[in-house]
Formats: structure tokens, sequence, C-alpha cells
């Protein structure tokens, strides 16, 4: 059995529940028009651009000039952004809270995440007061799954790959993590992640 002495937890989709379907189905009426805007015009990619580093203001002065007749709904992506936030995903907020007052692992965060909006998320949340470190895409200008953000992780609070759990939400950050040597665990809710934690015995 091996013995676990860190938990590394993405932030987005585990800890945070964020999607910008909650601000957009306020400014588009038609869920095919939501879906076709976040598909073609705000997409994913575009958005992993900021993510990993680049400005808001650059990516929304890209798609502005390219799509002119949606300046609106781009510009509201990063000026209402807070709006995408519905709230913490309680079940995993409490599994994390319950890792800090037992403080028999050290515990991260390692998120792809803008490093203009998540201060609001940091205020808003009083969990982000558990971890030991968190580390940022946009602030360290690297994205999972690129193996050199987990390595960043493992150098700067040395953390072993083989001695911690990695949990995400998205399958090809948990194949990276795996690939390391981390106990890599893809989050899909909070009682599935505790049944996981108590049986590696962490919890």
């Amino acid at each position: 059995m091996r013995k676990f002495e860190c938990v590394v937890f993405d932030l987005g989709g585990v800890l945070v529940d964020w999607n910008p379907r909650y601000l957009y189905r306020k400014l588009i009426q038609d869920e095919k028009e939501v879906e076709y805007f976040l598909t073609h015009i705000c997409h994913s990619s575009w958005n992993e651009c900021q993510d990993a580093g680049r400005p808001f203001a650059e990516g929304i002065a890209e798609l502005v000039s390219k799509h002119p007749e949606y300046e609106n709904l781009i510009r509201a992506y990063f000026d209402r952004w807070p709006e995408m936030i519905a709230g913490a995903i309680e079940g995993t907020v409490q599994i994390l809270r319950t890792l800090h007052e037992r403080r028999a692992h050290r515990l991260f965060a390692l998120s792809n995440w803008s490093s203009e909006t998540f201060p609001y998320a940091r205020s808003r949340f009083e969990f982000f007061e558990y971890f030991d470190g968190i580390l940022l895409s946009g602030r360290e200008k690297l994205i999972k799954p690129d193996p050199r953000f987990f390595r960043l992780l493992t150098e700067r609070h040395g953390v072993e790959p083989r001695n911690s759990i990695f949990i995400d939400d998205v399958e090809k950050n948990v194949r990276a993590a795996r690939d390391l040597g981390f106990e890599a665990i893809q989050f899909t809710d909070p009682d599935s992640l505790l049944a996981r934690l108590r049986e590696l015995s962490v919890l």
C-alpha cells in the first residue's frame, strides 16, 4: 500500500462550480445560440490562451476584430466573469476541509486559471487558505496537461509524485499526472472522490 504525503487538487470543476453558461444564459435567450457562441466565438481554446497567461484585453481585442457583431457578448466574458461561478462544490470542499483539519497530508492546488480572474475567486472562497501552495497556469505561463507544469509543482514544493494524489475533472490532465507517477483520480462527484480516497486510506 502506497503511503501518500500530498494531495493535489484542480480548482474549476472540482472545488469551484465554474461554467460560462451561467452568464451567457442570462445574455442569450436561445440555448442553441448559447452553445454556438461558446463553441465558435468565445470557445474553450480561446479561453485556454488566457489561462496560459495571455491578457484578457489582448484576447478580447482579437475576437472583437474577427466578430464585431458579437462585441458586447465578447466583452462580457471578462467584464461579467464573476457571474460564471455558481458557487463552491460543497462536497469537495468538505473533503478538503477534513484533510486540512487532520494535517496528515500537504495540500496543493494546480489549476488552469487566468491570473486576472483568480483574485475574485480567492477573495470569495475561504477554503483557498487550506492549501500549502497554489500554482496557477496564468501566473506560471504553463498549462495542464503540459508535464512542465506538474514538474514545477514537484520542484518548487518538493512534491514526490509517487507519494502524491492528483485530482482533476479533465481526463487528459489525469493521464498526464498518471504518466508522471501520481496516483491520479478523475473527479466526477464528491461522493465518488470520497470513496476513492477511503480506498487509498487517505480519509
